[in-house]
């Protein structure tokens, strides 16, 4: 079936829209090697069947918005390992190319969402979680501008400007979006009522509050207790769908390339993050299909009784 019949953004009008999960973990759990710096995108470049089997998965658990295996494809990063530019853009091409076919087969409308993973996420330092690059603004768009430039011309449904740490990097994220018409949403990842660079929240989200592309603004890969805070913060400062796919609460350990997993599991306020304004919801990292469906549930009995109350 084609792939959606309409612009995602109607959507967001009307209802909650389910996300996948995390990609990478699912990458593991069939058997890949994400070693070497590149992630899942040694995957997409060794083995892109692998990357449509896993965006199926989430299919079949009900997603309705894959997001693409282009998170840590950058021209630089990809460089160092021995690709060249022409092979990068095509890299990024497959990405989104890989994940429409699993959205065509699905059983349901399905969104194909182009990752644009921060700065921070081709050092494979973990800076993602720190932000604070010390680069300007001006630095930074120049990074991000070739690698949606590329991601446009295949053909996504949405942009995902996602893990975000820095209000600056969004700053610049912005400015290479501004008069391209192409829907995105930008998704901070945060620390209590901060980005991970420290900005208050209310500023934060405030940078994207007037820009005609951003279709729906909010929080991804932070701990679930950190998400409500957030979707609040950003209510007070647009009117816009807000977004929650929050990882499972674990902290990553950069030096040892590890998730570091909470003693008990934080709680999912889903119908909550709804009230507040979340039109689209999922998961991030250690985020598998099993729990997606499980969410697909959540958010079904959250409309089945919102409708109640109004009928």
């Amino acid at each position: 079936m084609p792939r959606a019949s309409g612009p995602l953004a109607e959507a967001l009008a009307h209802r909650v829209v389910l996300l996948d999960g995390g990609l990478s973990n699912q990458l593991t759990d069939q058997g890949c090697d994400l070693s070497g710096g590149l992630w899942s995108g040694r995957v997409l470049a060794e083995r892109p069947d692998q990357v449509q089997t896993a965006h199926t998965a989430y299919a079949r658990a009900g997603a309705e918005v894959l997001i693409t295996a282009s998170y840590q494809v950058g021209y630089e990063a990809f460089a160092a390992h021995g690709h060249d530019r022409a092979a990068t853009t095509a890299l990024l091409h497959r990405s989104v190319a890989l994940a429409a076919r699993a959205a065509e087969a699905a059983d349901h409308e399905v969104w194909v969402a182009a990752s644009v993973g921060p700065y921070g996420a081709v050092l494979a330092d973990g800076s993602e979680y720190r932000g604070r690059y010390g680069l300007s603004v001006r630095e930074l768009a120049a990074f991000h501008r070739p690698r949606i430039e590329a991601l446009l011309e295949a053909g996504p449904d949405v942009l995902a400007l996602e893990t975000v740490p820095d209000a600056a990097e969004a700053e610049a994220l912005l400015t290479v979006l501004a008069g391209t018409g192409a829907p995105a949403w930008l998704s901070y990842t945060v620390a209590g009522a901060r980005t991970r660079a420290g900005q208050p929240l209310p500023e934060a989200f405030a940078l994207a509050a007037g820009t005609p592309e951003i279709i729906a603004l909010g929080v991804n890969c932070c701990d679930p207790a950190d998400v409500l805070p957030a979707l609040e913060a950003a209510a007070t400062v647009t009117a816009t769908p807000l977004l929650a796919y929050p990882n499972d609460g674990s902290v990553w350990d950069a030096p040892t390339a590890t998730w570091q997993a909470p003693a008990h599991p934080t709680p999912w306020p889903v119908e909550a993050w709804r009230t507040t304004g979340a039109r689209l919801m999922g998961g991030c990292c250690r985020i598998d299909p099993p729990r997606i469906e499980e969410l697909a549930a959540e958010i079904q009995r959250g409309g089945r009784s919102q409708r109640r109350q109004r009928s």
